[in-house]
């Protein structure tokens, strides 16, 4: 069962929650680096209701989604805040695109330039310990599609007196 949650969350603390996470240092113009001390409130969005700021250093516009995956976009902060908790959480895309209203291909780009964006961040130094110790192994039943190598001893037959040698698609982990 899908939940309209979007409805549910307070749009103003989201924009804390993201101007502290997006900007820790504080909003300031991407174009130029002055702070929203130096910039004049220029409008809101009328679907996101984002404050939009233009700086009187060097005139540009800008927002608390500038900078960041979601600029140009038009969510909610309420929808920014419960989809990066979707991502982290495992929730499918299309269930994300249910819940919060936002499209189906819109959730999936998003979600793959953040896996872009977190594999890049991955260490490529070697694990620090000889021995790693797993909780889940999957094993391949073996190279598939290979001819047998020995015609005086040919392969058993399957249990479902199947022939062939299978495929990728149909192995199972065992």
């Amino acid at each position: 069962m899908d939940f309209p949650i979007v409805s549910l969350i307070d749009d103003e603390r989201a924009e804390e929650w993201l101007l502290n996470h997006f900007h820790p240092q504080g909003l300031h113009c991407p174009h130029c680096d002055a702070g929203v001390t130096e910039a004049r409130k220029f409008r809101k969005t009328e679907t996101s209701r984002l404050q939009v700021y233009r700086c009187r250093v060097c005139d540009g516009v800008y927002n608390l989604y500038s900078g960041t995956v979601f600029a140009q976009k038009q969510f909610r902060p309420s929808q920014v805040v419960l989809l990066l908790r979707g991502f982290c959480k495992g929730a499918s895309s299309s269930q994300l695109s249910r819940e919060l209203g936002i499209s189906f291909p819109t959730v999936l780009s998003i979600r793959r330039v953040l896996q872009d964006a977190a594999q890049m961040l991955q260490p490529e130094d070697a694990l620090p310990d000889t021995e790693i110790e797993t909780d889940e192994m999957f094993q391949n039943a073996g190279e598939k599609g290979e001819p047998h190598k020995d015609p005086e001893d040919p392969p058993r037959r399957r249990g479902n007196k199947r022939r062939g040698h299978g495929t990728y698609a149909n192995d199972r982990p065992l």
